[in-house]
């Protein structure tokens, strides 16, 4: 496993990190990972068909049809 050393942090946010990490009852070193892991997860990605047919009936064909337009003069 690859480590990872973050210096110039400020007080402060070594404070904040312990106690969020005390809030969810684990090390601060755990709550590291689990900060870094949330914001760097992408979303997995689903088939373009599942999405397609995940999404609604609203109509039919007809009601998507483009009409031509009459020039205003």
């Amino acid at each position: 496993m690859a480590q990872l050393v973050v210096r110039n942090l400020s007080d402060e946010l070594v404070r904040a990190l312990k106690l969020r990490a005390v809030r969810h009852n684990r090390s601060a070193e755990q709550e590291h990972r689990e900060i870094l892991q949330a914001a760097l997860r992408t979303p997995p990605r689903r088939p373009l068909a599942e999405v397609l047919l995940a999404m609604p009936n609203v109509g039919t064909d007809e009601d998507f049809a483009r009409h031509k337009v009459t020039s205003r003069r």
